[in-house]
């Protein structure tokens, strides 16, 4: 059964009306102003010409509308493949990579799609160091704590473009909170699609920010979401396919910032970077950032990607190994609800095969393991978050996998511990009485 959690009052119903791009097809240096035609673009707006077909690159779209169903000409009944965005880089502003860092993804502006809606100061988040020298590039310092607020600052930006009446998620963790933020930002309604044992503190976020939060089965999400699309105009910010997962066209180009960020906090291009992995939109976004690097001269190359996928799932892993676009597997249980997904994409195929990487599999222990480590060093983050560093840790031990050669090795964060399942529920352990013989054997007990 199908419930309504919490409801934001809208009255508003119908399709969405497509705006016309604000950019001149065959000029992307130049904007269409309605009243003085043509005028050069100031260098801080998009560069974006186009949607492009991941299924075949030489199959190129508009920029408007979002292909939110993925590629009309390549996708079958087996497979969806879905879309990237395009970019004039012979026009990107020579100074772009030697400006201040500054928070908010509008910094990269010439580089993504047109940011239509206000940001909340997204990005600009930290590289950690570890004592062994490894880095954490730590997303857990976004505005809704998690990596979803790139995405999501752009694709609502695109609903907000494109004239949608609302944005509609299915997410159960981060893609909901983001959603929900940068729609309240950006004064559009927002539709939350979730699992009734979502954590109870990822749906206090949701509600905090008025959107309207529907509860059902899994099996309800896409038919619900595409209704939703249909009857009232919103614009999903999730996936509508379900042989392959292709999501918003717009969102993944966010996360190439973090590459951008990583890049210029090194000074140099890290050996490798292991990114927790559920549908592939960061691992994809973090490559293509990279590879924009090479493309632009900035780089020389991009660094291998390492996919992390819980093992009770592993839907990219299992279409590396037999050589398929996207791999459908049934999911055991597991704590890391946020990456534990059935079904893969092929995003996340092109991001191991061209950074000659490889998709690797961590059980919930592992994670656990690596979870602690990162607590230990100052650094609180979800079960689903660890599974980098668990990665790197895993590889390293095996003796049967051929360690990184040298340079910086980077595993990413996605989000806060606040958002695991186990949060707001009653500790596990209990806490030390306010007594003060207790207290002083707690303390001598840490000292030992």
């Amino acid at each position: 059964m199908i419930q309504v959690m919490r409801a934001r009052p809208n009255s508003r119903s119908g399709q969405p009306t497509s705006r016309p791009p604000r950019s001149n097809a065959t000029r992307p240096d130049l904007d269409l102003d309605p009243e003085q035609g043509l005028r050069p673009r100031p260098r801080s707006q998009s560069l974006a010409t186009g949607q492009r077909s991941l299924g075949d690159p030489a199959i190129h779209y508009s920029l408007w509308p979002p292909l939110i169903n993925g590629c009309p000409r390549t996708s079958t009944d087996a497979v969806a493949y879905p879309l990237e965005v395009d970019y004039a880089y012979d026009r990107v502003p020579a100074d772009l990579f030697g400006r201040p860092a500054a928070h908010g993804l509008e910094r990269w502006a010439p580089l993504l799609p047109p940011l239509a809606a206000p940001g909340l100061g997204e990005g600009n988040t930290p590289l950690v160091q570890l004592p062994d020298g490894v880095y954490v590039k730590d997303e857990s310092r976004n505005p809704t704590w998690s990596h979803k607020d790139r995405l999501n600052r752009v694709a609502v930006s695109a609903a907000k473009a494109s004239g949608a009446r609302g944005v509609v998620v299915a997410s159960s963790g981060n893609h909901g909170a983001a959603a929900a933020a940068y729609a309240a930002r950006a004064g559009l309604p927002c539709v939350v699609i979730a699992s009734p044992s979502a954590p109870p503190t990822v749906a206090s976020f949701v509600r905090a920010y008025g959107a309207l939060v529907v509860t059902g089965p899994h099996e309800s999400w896409k038919p619900l979401t595409r209704r939703i699309v249909e009857e009232f105009g919103y614009q999903p910010v999730s996936s509508l396919t379900s042989t392959a997962h292709t999501g918003h066209p717009f969102g993944p180009e966010g996360y190439k910032t973090i590459a951008y960020e990583i890049f210029l906090d090194l000074g140099e291009t890290p050996e490798a970077v292991y990114v927790p992995t559920g549908y592939g939109e960061l691992l994809f976004g973090v490559w293509k950032g990279f590879h924009e690097l090479t493309l632009l001269g900035l780089a020389d190359r991009t660094p291998r990607l390492y996919a992390c996928e819980p093992a009770a799932a592993g839907a990219l892993a299992t279409a590396i190994r037999t050589g398929r676009p996207a791999a459908q597997v049934p999911v055991g249980p597991t704590e890391a609800y946020g990456i534990s997904c059935p079904v893969g994409g092929y995003r996340g195929v092109v991001a191991v095969r061209e950074s000659r990487g490889a998709a690797l599999t961590v059980t919930d222990e592992q994670m656990a393991a690596a979870r602690d480590e990162l607590a230990g060093q100052g650094l609180w983050v979800e079960l689903s978050s660890a599974a980098g560093l668990a990665g790197l840790r895993a590889r390293r031990e095996d003796p049967a996998r051929a360690g990184d050669a040298s340079g910086p090795v980077v595993c990413v964060t996605t989000s806060s511990g606040f958002k695991d399942s186990a949060t707001a529920t009653p500790a596990p352990e209990p806490t030390v009485p306010a007594d003060w013989d207790t207290v002083a054997a707690a303390l001598r007990g840490l000292s030992d």
